[in-house]
């Protein structure tokens, strides 16, 4: 009933299950340059910002050239966003979903703020049921965790190891601050062989692009809102614990320290619509729930602990 303006809803009261038919507004297409013209200033604030951290990096240890790492880590941050804003494209091109092209968003480099914000998909079609409402949550972060291990691997490979007892002068010296790992990131390093006694590795901005890969991952798999986590929430366990557990995101972020994305998901809570698929009785396939554990998983691996697993 779509391509004619109309929705229907599947809907359960007091017992009784009622088919709601209604007007429906499509959305309005946005200008198509605006994705591009975002995408170009996502990659700009990303070179800038990888160029000025590899200057960084070689005022503490002599490194390769600062342009082609700068362009090694646009292409591997970039690239774990793109590829996890594919998976969702690739979602929804398998359940006829009509859908934006991703908006890259561009963030603040240099200053110490990340060079993006991320990327985000507008939907522009109606989701029938749980089980899409499921996969285009999902598909996301695992394909973009696929790729933050690989950038993650290479990056370690790159980054420079330091003694111990010139770590802390050198590092306070050149402006490099002591990022919480991720376990999935120690892992890396250690299968890498940059683990080694009475030495420090230097993160190199591929390995920093990966870092940013996985807190990505970990902020969007948080079951809040209209995050991916969130979606995953909601067509698990339905609306109401999809608020409850909103709350419990934004109490995890704020007691975290990312106060920043805390208020976002709330104010921004408050203020969007629930994603309501159009069948909203049929219960999500036992499949699925199942792998409501694989993202719960996926979520600790990647969030940035105060410990490291690493003696």
């Amino acid at each position: 009933m779509e391509s004619k303006n109309m929705i229907a809803r599947l809907e359960s009261n007091s017992g009784r299950i009622f088919v709601l038919v209604s007007r429906f507004e499509p959305p309005k297409s946005r200008r198509s340059w605006i994705p591009r013209a975002l995408f170009v200033a996502t990659i700009v604030t990303v070179l800038v910002d990888g160029y000025y951290r590899a200057i960084s990096i070689n005022s503490v240890v002599k490194g390769n050239d600062p342009f082609y790492i700068a362009i090694l880590y646009t292409a591997s941050l970039i690239g774990i966003l793109g590829i996890h804003e594919l998976g969702h494209m690739i979602a929804s091109k398998r359940h006829k979903l009509r859908i934006s092209w991703p908006y890259f968003i561009p963030g603040i480099p240099v200053l110490g703020f990340v060079p993006t914000f991320g990327a985000l998909i507008m939907s522009r079609g109606l989701i029938i049921n749980r089980n899409i409402l499921f996969d285009v949550g999902i598909s996301g972060p695992i394909a973009g965790f696929v790729v933050a291990i690989i950038v993650s691997t290479y990056g370690a490979y790159l980054s420079p190891m330091i003694p111990s007892t010139q770590a802390n002068a050198l590092l306070e010296k050149s402006g490099l601050i002591d990022l919480h790992s991720s376990i999935i990131m120690d892992a890396t390093v250690f299968l890498v062989g940059k683990h080694v006694p009475n030495q420090e590795l230097v993160m190199s901005p591929v390995l920093l692009a990966a870092w940013f890969g996985f807190l990505i991952t970990f902020l969007n798999l948080l079951p809040a809102w209209q995050l991916d986590g969130g979606h995953i929430a909601r067509a698990t366990f339905g609306i109401k614990w999809h608020r409850i557990l909103t709350y419990v995101s934004i109490g995890i972020l704020a007691s975290t320290g990312y106060y920043i994305m805390a208020l976002f998901v709330l104010m921004f809570s408050m203020r969007s619509q629930d994603v309501k698929p159009l069948d909203d009785i049929s219960p999500l396939s036992q499949k699925r729930k199942k792998m409501f554990g694989l993202v719960i998983a996926l979520a600790f691996l990647c969030a940035p602990l105060p410990f490291s697993i690493l003696p």
